[in-house]
């Protein structure tokens, strides 16, 4: 199991942790099919009226989709076969509150999940960036995820700027992405805390809630992504040369914090 769930039935709260920390909690298909599994199956359990979602470890919150990972794609140019957009609570009609806390790097496909999550909790040595375009690929999903939750320049700078600059936790709080800073360590524990608050309410009205500031934003980001595969096909380069490209990442240099 790449997934660890402790329930506090007391609380109402849920605690999920991507359990892939040698790996930086990248997705691979299995967690893939884990996370959207588990928000499927807490539809369901009445016990848990809110979630957090977290990395193990320090380092990591997640780094996205497993490079060792290969997706089959379909045979067709008018198709594209990603396994992450399933793995958030709202792909999964799941409108208890998530919220994620993150302690280290949040990047790439973290943010599938953070685009999903009704706030965001950070450490203040957490750090966001979009690895995208330095490995010559499309940011689109991920940009259209935190075009929701930050100001167009803000999303616009960390997509196109890649590796070499990452957006500091204040920076992010700062522009809306996340809305607590804790001190390092403490970002579950602040996160539970405000679970275990909104799980204390009525849980009918809590998700009615949750479903009404989702659906503010959701007609404009349902037309984006529907351009997402497209854009993906056409502006992606070969995978074999992304791979160079990863490879060589040695040669980068280290990123510039703001």
């Amino acid at each position: 199991m790449a997934l660890r769930i402790e329930r506090e039935a007391a609380a109402g709260v849920a605690l999920v942790t991507l359990d892939r920390p040698a790996k930086l909690n990248a997705i691979d298909l299995e967690t893939a099919g884990e996370l959207a599994a588990l928000w499927q199956e807490l539809r369901y359990d009445e016990s848990v009226r809110a979630a957090v979602l977290t990395g193990a470890g320090t380092r990591a919150f997640c780094t996205g989709i497993d490079r060792g990972v290969e997706v089959p794609q379909p045979p067709s140019p008018y198709a594209v076969d990603d396994p992450l957009l399933r793995i958030g609570p709202k792909a999964n009609d799941l409108w208890k509150p998530v919220i994620a806390a993150v302690e280290g790097m949040a990047c790439g496909g973290a943010f599938y999940l953070l685009g999903e999550a009704e706030f965001v909790v950070a450490s203040r040595e957490a750090t966001f960036f979009d690895p995208h375009t330095t490995y010559g690929m499309v940011s689109a999903y991920e940009a259209i995820a935190m075009a929701q939750r930050m100001p167009y320049g803000e999303v616009a700078r960390m997509s196109l700027m890649g590796t070499a600059e990452r957006v500091s936790a204040e920076r992010a709080y700062a522009v809306g992405l996340v809305s607590e800073v804790t001190e390092p360590g403490g970002a579950v524990a602040a996160a539970l805390r405000s679970a275990a608050v909104i799980a204390g309410y009525p849980t009918d009205a809590v998700q009615g809630t949750v479903r009404a500031v989702w659906s503010a934003k959701e007609a404009a980001r349902t037309q984006a992504m529907a351009q997402a595969p497209a854009l993906i096909a056409l502006g992606n380069l070969p995978p074999d040369r992304q791979a160079e490209l990863f490879g060589a990442r040695g040669a980068i240099g280290v990123p510039r914090v703001r």
